[in-house]
């Protein structure tokens, strides 16, 4: 399904290092929570000798998103998961995975250098990120004659609108996909020609 916020354009990675620990800091866009056990499963495989591999998710919109979670994977609780997951939470980004790989130097960094650690991890990644967004879309169903295909492709060409499907029989039936925003002047298009249409839903 196409979404109007913003989410990760793919996936990046960033090393920091601080008091000789690696931070290796990795974001992903995904859709569910079985995209994140596969990401954070990889990098448990990738970095099988790190000392920690934190993360945290957000799926759906931001401010209200579907469902979040963090994990501290050995780290004293509140210094990995919650800080990266704070990061996300402040980007105004959605279906978006942290995964933040730490290599122990041999210095402590205390809970504040930790919590200071996992959340410049995080933005490391999240400030680079490139960001994009897929307009929600409608999706319209059409029953109409030979003489108006040519003027419904042609409101499609100039309104962002694709015909996804189309077949010929004793009418033209057609699938076409068009930005929820122009649902209203898709409609009136249709009435003053007088097409037989439907929206799914």
């Amino acid at each position: 399904m196409s979404k109007d916020y913003p989410i990760p354009a793919g996936f990046l990675e960033r090393e920091t290092e601080i008091k000789k620990s690696r931070f290796i800091a990795r974001v992903y866009p995904v859709s569910d929570r079985d995209e994140v056990r596969e990401h954070v499963a990889r990098a448990h495989q990738e970095f099988p000798d790190a000392r920690h591999v934190c993360w945290a998710y957000q799926i759906g919109r931001p401010g209200s998103a579907a469902e979040a979670a963090m994990n501290d994977d050995g780290e004293p609780s509140g210094t990995a998961g919650k800080p990266i997951l704070n990061v996300i939470q402040h980007k105004d980004m959605g279906d978006v995975l942290v995964i933040v790989i730490r290599y122990f130097g041999g210095i402590k960094l205390g809970a504040g250098g930790l919590v200071r650690a996992y959340a410049g991890a995080a933005e490391s990644v999240l400030s680079e990120v490139g960001r994009e967004v897929q307009q929600t879309r409608a999706q319209a169903l059409l029953r109409f004659d030979f003489a108006d295909e040519q003027p419904i492709r042609h409101w499609c060409e100039n309104n962002e609108g694709v015909v996804e499907e189309i077949g010929y029989g004793s009418q033209v039936q057609a699938t076409i996909s068009l930005p929820e925003a122009g649902v209203d002047d898709f409609s009136a298009f249709c009435e003053a020609r007088k097409l037989d249409y439907r929206f799914e839903t």
